[in-house]
């Protein structure tokens, strides 16, 4: 599986919501399946370069929303109870906000925006 995660050091949040934010992407798009396996809290935090205590938070509340489950000695991984089309839902969702605003600041009507849509999604 590829860890390898991107991110922006113009993005206002707090590091471990953008590390949530990365693996629901990976989840809803399908690159990782339920039941996956997760690197381990030290391994990621070591690859991606943060603290043990952010990758713990992100796992911490990924678990609390129900995309993965942990299991202490054992791992992480991503749940197999996870209801996918929700995920994969609220993931278009936050991609059809941010084309919103970047549309609003190009100067781009809702309905020049819908135009484009139509095109891409033919």
């Amino acid at each position: 599986m590829n860890w390898n995660f991107v991110f922006s050091k113009r993005d206002k949040r707090p590091m471990y919501q953008q590390i949530m934010e990365q693996i629901v992407q990976r989840i809803a798009v399908g690159d990782w399946l339920p039941n996956a396996a997760l690197p381990s809290i030290r391994q990621l935090a070591t690859e991606i370069k943060v603290s043990v205590i952010t990758v713990k938070r992100a796992y911490l509340e990924l678990e609390r929303e129900g995309v993965i489950v942990t299991q202490q000695g054992k791992g992480s991984w991503v749940s197999g109870e996870m209801d996918q089309q929700t995920l994969q839902r609220e993931e278009l969702t936050r991609h059809l906000e941010r084309a919103g605003k970047l549309a609003k600041s190009l100067g781009i009507s809702a309905d020049e925006l819908l135009d484009l849509l139509k095109i891409h999604t033919q």
